[in-house]
């Protein structure tokens, strides 16, 4: 058997919904509702920051006469528990895109084996996909994910350095002779571990020795298609017939905040910007609950960690938890967020209380490198179709920052067009004026021309 790994760019799609709720004293305000976040909106919007691909990596394996019988084209985030000297601690990391095939990886041989893709990575860590196949479909029959927590890189302070393994059954499933596509986001809870897979393509028992033209799509993305979209006034739309909520005013824009994470060369990342928290829950009732949080910055904790090609800022409020993960495009010098992580705990009245979500696919608050992303209208980052993340007056420089000041600005599309508007207003009422003058000049030149000398 072997396997390589390389970068590929593919599609992804995202959605965004705004959730009202009214204006609280306090950091966090909660109200209800019967409507459900909407789907599928926004696409237009957010073309404009879906235009930029991430890239992500690509794995096959091929048997010993080197024909290809797996390819995965996949990014992986993980979510995990662990304990510092009897506290709880959550680290959030991604799938590197170096990681690598692990020679236990195969093609299977007729009934006395199956496929199997191991990804090896970091300090003893590996993700393996176990494949079976029954009459015309075959499927990821187990996940497992093995990792150790004796790595202080992922896991500071853990109080034990055990290796852990977690599984999940049966979670892909798809047709023989197509290729499995899942752009949306899909989480496996395994005990102290969440892994989630977006923008996915694999197939196996591959005939060809490449992906198959027809494919078989995951229900999340017949369900809905997710986008980043702007903030500019939008209208809710109930998916079922329930009775809407009453009209409520626009709740309290979130405090700006000064949030940097310094590198071994320096501060990597440095960020100005209000952070909001926006999610739409179950209740044990049945109806829907809004839950809105406006992170205090003199209150909010700072962490991180950056290399030459990625870099984390976690902030932490309370018991609220948001990690930016950014990229780098290295031949397009370009960074540009990659993902979020949100986790936090619900109102009692929540029929899970303990909330966590990830989107590993956001592609926005781009920058050329050396320069700062600036935005000076509400940005909504997508999560999931529950959590939505609100940032106001960002402005964000990451990797290469002189003297822990911004670079040039580069503007958000947004508030270009928002400085369109009145330029455009003031070129038509100048016209306009324009207009008027010439119609009195030549009204006066015509009355002139009417006395004639005697």
């Amino acid at each position: 058997m072997t396997g390589r790994a390389v970068a590929r760019a593919p599609e992804r799609g995202a959605a965004a919904a705004p959730c009202p709720c009214p204006p609280a004293a306090a950091a966090r305000s909660r109200c209800s509702a019967r409507t459900r976040p909407r789907h599928g909106a926004g696409a237009a919007g957010g073309a404009a920051l879906l235009g930029f691909l991430q890239a992500s990596s690509s794995f096959e394996v091929k048997d010993s006469s080197g024909r290809i019988c797996i390819i995965a084209d996949l990014t992986v985030a993980f979510s995990v528990e662990y304990k510092n000297h009897g506290q709880k601690e959550f680290v959030h990391f991604f799938l590197p895109q170096n990681a690598t095939v692990d020679s236990q990886s195969s093609c299977g041989k007729d009934n006395a084996s199956h496929p199997v893709l191991v990804l090896d990575f970091g300090a003893g860590h590996s993700l393996s996909l176990n494949f079976s196949e029954s009459a015309d479909k075959y499927q990821v029959e187990e996940l497992l994910f093995h990792y150790n927590l004796s790595d202080a890189t992922l896991f500071p302070n853990s109080t034990t350095g055990d290796m852990k393994t977690v599984s999940h059954k049966s979670i892909i499933q798809a047709h023989m002779g197509t290729k499995y596509r899942c752009i949306n986001s899909k989480q496996f809870n395994m005990k102290s571990v969440n892994v989630t897979f977006s923008n996915v393509t694999l197939e196996a028992y591959l005939t060809n020795g490449t992906f198959s033209v027809n494919k078989t799509e995951c229900a999340e993305d017949m369900v809905s298609t997710t986008t980043v979209v702007s903030t500019t006034p939008k209208q809710t739309t109930s998916q079922v017939p329930t009775t809407s909520p009453a009209p409520t005013s626009s709740p309290p824009n979130p405090a700006v905040g000064k949030y940097n994470v310094t590198g071994p060369n320096g501060t990597c990342v440095l960020a100005y910007m209000g952070l909001q928290l926006n999610i739409t829950y179950p209740k044990k009732d049945e109806k829907m609950g809004l839950d809105l949080l406006n992170f205090i910055p003199h209150n909010t904790s700072v962490s991180g960690r950056c290399n030459s090609t990625s870099a984390l800022l976690n902030l932490t409020f309370e018991k609220t938890r948001v990690i930016f993960q950014f990229a780098l495009n290295a031949s397009a010098e370009k960074f540009f967020l990659q993902g979020v992580n949100v986790s936090t705990t619900l109102p009692s009245e929540a029929k899970n209380p303990n909330f966590e979500a990830s989107n590993n696919s956001v592609s926005g608050l781009r920058a050329t490198v050396g320069n700062s992303y600036k935005c000076n209208s509400e940005e909504n980052l997508q999560v999931t179709d529950e959590a939505l993340v609100n940032v106001f007056n960002v402005q964000i420089q990451v990797f290469k920052i002189d003297g822990d000041k911004f670079g040039p600005v580069e503007e958000c599309q947004l508030d270009e067009n928002n400085m369109l508007i009145p330029i455009i207003v003031g070129a038509a009422l100048a016209g306009l004026v324009l207009i008027v003058l010439i119609a009195y000049l030549i009204g006066r030149k015509r009355s002139h021309a009417g006395y004639q000398t005697i």
